[in-house]
This record gives structure tokens, sequence and C-alpha cells, in this order.
């Protein structure tokens, strides 16, 4: 038995009062005989027994009494093993991420998974609270009727969700309620790459639901890549496949057909192609249809027009202009006055890719051209390395020597695509590219890694060419950073969002989102599904149990044991109710004992 308010019981020490009035009856100030009341006293003698018995009990009684309020107000708990369940504080967590839209012998793996919730939520009482929990951390409270309305909206997610995240929302729920018990149901797929190999270890006990079943077998396109970036015309698909057997792929522009072909037993697709739109267009990679549809089409964005015009002044040194010199004979860039590639105290015009200066006694000329340029950054002091690089596909490079950027006015005036260690490596505005330091092998190793080529291609395409712009890849409902130039958000459907602030959220839907600069379309917000969504490889109910840090975790895999043991009965009952009814009983058989007392008396 345990006790909710333990200091509730220092009410118990008012068994002093029945006690002190049953020994002040016993005392006599003063015996004074009468011969008109001897008789009493002989009747006194003859009764003298029953009535020591009665007083006894009327103490025992008053103090019983006492006890059993200052119990009842200490709240006490205890397991009674009865039939049915205490108030019990109950989230389920539903998993309702991609791999749950899977159809196995015509129906789907969520609509199994919503009869199991459905078989535990029927059990609530009106004692009882209860939360359902989705895998995007949607939390919906309040009856058991309402819970059910909850889970037949429930529909598949476009991306995985985050189940670990959900578990500990649905954790931190239940205790909240202070009832007698608490308990997070999860019911899932299994999915094994859905659950990290090791999670925190929660507040209340967790029981898991996994199908025993083996997943159905699965095919999709998890990865589509536009090379070059911008197609001038032509350009290639490189893809993604998983598939266990040879299986026929399309891709389509708009609505033309770029290529077909097939695919033995998964692994990479190349095609080339030169299509006729020209501009910012949205594509898809297709295979047919499977078990799980979500994942058999991927949406890409590719820019197609004439190749960006470029030219490398001598100041930005001999690695940079031989890179050019590669890309421009690959078709990639052609060689002609538009982008310029400068060290900053020779900038002249933007759009420009502008390296810090090799020599440092032309800092101060350096920044006086930035000034020029309206280039909300300056060079500052002199930084010594190693360091290594992180972002825009510059990661481990090592940086020997740079400058430490400074910021000019206010915060959000362009965009850190790369850092060394912590400090910012290379920023990005409208039109221009900064970066801290001297492509040269002496100050770092950046121009002779193989990353350099493809990271000067798109910087080019996607970043400083008049109609260019990046293209994000991101998951449905996830953040991703805005370019600071960007104004709007063309959905699929050719509406315009306008939008602001440093981070955005992605829509819950699949496709390809335009950013806008001003009217015109110069990037690509590609929101497709995390492609760890198609593995469909699954778990166990007990290894996923396992996985939680403690012992507060189990699992069951038959759905027909799963309603019991979320409402099984472990938890404790209050007593509160019974303590005051027998109380309440002792206060009748009290007054029953002290009326005969009187009438004797009489």
């Amino acid at each position: 038995m345990s006790l909710l308010a333990p200091l509730a019981l220092l009410l118990g020490l008012a068994v002093a009062v029945p006690l002190w009035l049953h020994l002040r009856r016993r005392k006599v100030e003063m015996r004074v005989d009468f011969p008109a009341v001897r008789y009493l006293l002989r009747a006194e003698q003859e009764h003298g027994r029953e009535l020591r018995v009665r007083n006894v009990l009327l103490m025992l009684l008053r103090v019983v009494i006492v006890l059993l309020i200052a119990l009842a107000a200490a709240r006490p708990l205890a397991r009674l093993g009865v039939a049915g369940h205490g108030p019990t504080a109950l989230a389920v967590v539903l998993d309702n991420s991609m791999s749950t839209g899977a159809v196995v012998d015509g129906r789907s793996v969520l609509a199994d998974l919503q009869q199991a919730a459905h078989a535990v939520v029927t059990r609530a009482r009106s004692s009882d609270r209860v939360w359902l929990v989705t895998a995007d951390g949607t939390v919906s409270g309040g009856s058991s009727t309402a819970i059910a309305a909850a889970i037949d909206r429930t529909t598949p997610l476009a991306g995985a969700g985050d189940l670990a995240a959900a578990v500990r929302r649905a954790s931190a729920l239940v205790p909240g309620a202070s009832l007698p018990a608490a308990r997070v149901v999860v019911i899932t797929d299994g999915q094994a790459n859905a659950w990290p190999v090791q999670l925190a270890a929660v507040a209340a006990p967790v029981l898991i639901y996994a199908p025993s079943t083996a997943p159905p077998a699965n095919r999709a396109v998890t990865r589509v890549v536009t090379d070059p970036p911008h197609w001038a015309p032509r350009g290639a698909l490189r893809a993604s496949v998983i598939a266990r057997e040879p299986v026929n792929w399309r891709a389509a522009l708009g609505a033309a057909t770029l290529a077909r072909g097939t695919v033995a037993g998964g692994g990479s697709i190349e095609a080339g192609a030169t299509p006729a739109a020209i501009g910012w267009t949205a594509g898809t990679m297709e295979l047919p249809p499977d078990e799980l549809r979500a994942d058999d089409v991927r949406p890409f964005a590719v820019h197609v027009g004439p190749a960006p015009a470029a030219r490398a002044d001598a100041s930005a040194g001999a690695f940079v202009r031989t890179a050019l010199a590669s890309l421009v004979a690959n078709g990639h860039e052609r060689d002609g006055a538009g982008v310029s590639i400068t060290s900053a105290e020779a900038l002249g015009a933007l759009p420009a890719l502008i390296t810090a200066p090799a020599d440092p006694s032309r800092v101060a000329l350096a920044n006086r051209a930035l000034e020029r340029s309206r280039i909300p950054w300056r060079f500052g002091e002199r930084r010594s390395g190693p360091v290594r690089s992180r972002g825009d596909g510059l990661d481990g490079a090592t940086v020997q020597r740079f400058y430490a950027l400074q910021r000019q006015g206010a915060e959000g005036q362009g965009d850190t695509l790369v850092r060394a260690g912590v400090e910012p490596l290379v920023v990005a505005g409208d039109g221009w590219v900064l970066m801290a330091v001297a492509l040269d092998p002496a100050d770092t190793d950046v121009p002779l890694r193989a990353a350099f080529l493809p990271w000067l291609d798109r910087t080019i395409a996607r970043r400083l060419a008049t109609d260019a712009g990046p293209v994000i890849d991101v998951a449905p409902s996830a953040e991703w950073v805005r370019p600071s130039w960007a104004t709007g958000l063309e959905g699929p459907n050719g509406e315009v969002q306008a939008i602001n602030g440093a981070r955005v959220r992605a829509s819950d839907k699949t496709g390809v989102y335009f950013l806008r600069r001003g009217t015109e379309r110069a990037g690509a917000v590609v929101v497709a599904p995390d492609s760890s969504e198609s593995v469909l490889d699954r778990a166990t109910a007990s290894a996923i149990a396992a996985r939680f840090a403690g012992s507060g975790a189990a699992g069951v895999a038959e759905p027909r044991r799963l309603a019991d043991r979320a409402w099984s009965d472990t938890s404790p009952r209050p007593l509160i109710a019974g303590l005051l009814v027998g109380a309440l009983l002792l206060m009748a058989a009290e007054t029953w004992v002290s009326r005969r007392d009187l009438a004797d008396a009489s």
C-alpha cells in the first residue's frame, strides 16, 4: 500500500480525544451515599461489567473512526487483485509513418494498427485519462469516443515522422494526470530503422505492439540527382532504386517523357536527356505501383537553359582558372561576361564568386571593394589552423589560414554555407558568394579536393547565374533555411505564397515547390520522403522494447493480448471510498451504542 498524502496521517493524533473522554468518564470527584439511591448502587454493581464493556466498545469505535478518517485523508492506494482496472492515465502512440501505408492482403498496415488502437481505447472508463499521439507529434485528448474518432482520422504521413519523440511526448503527458497508474502504449508496424538503437528511459512504463508477420516486398526510388545542376540544355538524371527483381522505370519532365528503361534488381539508373522545356521545371522518376505507393514516384527539379557565362580573374589563382576551364570544356559553363570569379580587392561588378586576398596587406582594399558592392561582410583578423570545413559539399577540407568574416548591419544578411570550425568560411547573398580563404593550396586544400569542381559548378549554376538558384531537398514537414532573396514559394498547383523568416517548415505533401525572386522562379524546394522509409525490414516488439534504457518497456506481438496488457490490473486502487464508508458504518454503530447507554442511564 502507498499513500499520496502521508502527512494527513497526523490527523490520527486526534484519537487522544476519545481516549481522554473515556478516562475522564471514569473519574469521580466526590462520593456521597444517600439512602434513597442505594438501590441504584446495587443495580450498578449488578450491571457494572456490561457498562464497562460498553464504554470500552464506545472508546474503540471512536478511535477506529478517527483512524479511518485520517487514513482516508492520506489517500491510500493498494493492489487489490480484483477484476477490471483502477484509474489510469494512458497515452497511445500510433505509428502513422509512411511505411504504414503498405498494403498486405488487400488491407493497409495502418488499418490493422488502428484496429489494435481501438481495442485499447474502448476499455477506457470515465475515471481514466486517454491521449492519442501520432508519429508527427500531433496530440489528441478527451473522451474515449473523441480518441476513437481521432484514430479513424489518422492517415499515413508522407515522411517518417519521429516515433522516439512521440514516445517522449506521450510519457510526459501521463504523469500530469495525477492518477494512480500511468502507461504508454506504442502501436507500430515495427519498421526497424524508425527506432534509434538506444532510446532514453521515459517517465512511464511502455508497452509496445508490433506485428509478427513479415513485411511486404517493396520497390522504391530513393534518390534523384540532376547532373549538371544546370542543363545547358542537355543533362543527365542519376537515380537510386530499391527492387528485388527487374523493374521498368520512366523519367518525366512536366507531362513529357524524358527516358524509359529497365533496372535489374535495384541499383542505379543513369539517363541522358535534352528536354524541350526552358527554365525551372518539375520532374518525376517513376516505378510501377506496388504495395507501398508513396515511394514509387520521386520528384526532382531541374533548370534548363543556356550554360551560364563565367570568367575567372587572374587574382583568383591558377587552380580556379583551371577548374573553370574544365567546366567550360564539358559544356557546364561557357566563357563570357557573366559570373566573375575574383579576389576581393579586384572585385568589380556582381554577380561574383569572391575569394579572400592572398596578400594580407590588401585586406583594407578588399574591404573597401566589398563596401562599394554593398556586400554586408568584411574581412577581420587572420586566423591560423588547421581546422576542418563543414557544409555545402566541402566537408572535411583542411583550412590552414583564413580571415574572420565580420557581419555588417542586420542579422540575416546572407547565408552561411560553409564553416571552418565554428566560424563562417563561405557566405552567400543575392548575386555574391564570399570566401574567407584564398583558393591557394598554401591556405587550404579545397582546390585540390575532388569535391571542388562540382562545388564550383553548383555555386555558379545555382547561386550566381542570372536565373540560378538552389535546389533544396527536404523531408515532409521538416524545416529548411530560406535563401535571403526568396520572397515567395510556388506550390505544385501554381499558387504562390509569401515566405519570410530565416526558417520555413516544408509542406506535408511531396512535390516540387519553386522559390520565387519577385515574379520569377529562381530555385526549388523538393519535398520527398526519407529514403529510409522505403526499407520495410521489421524488428520484433521485444527487440524495440530492449532499445529503451532501463526496464520500463515490454513488447507484445499478439493484438488480442494488447488490450489486456494495456489495462492489466497491476495498478494500485484508491481506498478512500472504502475507508469513508467504513467510517460512516462505525459512526452509525457508535450512535446506536451511545443511545443504548443513555437509555440505560435514564
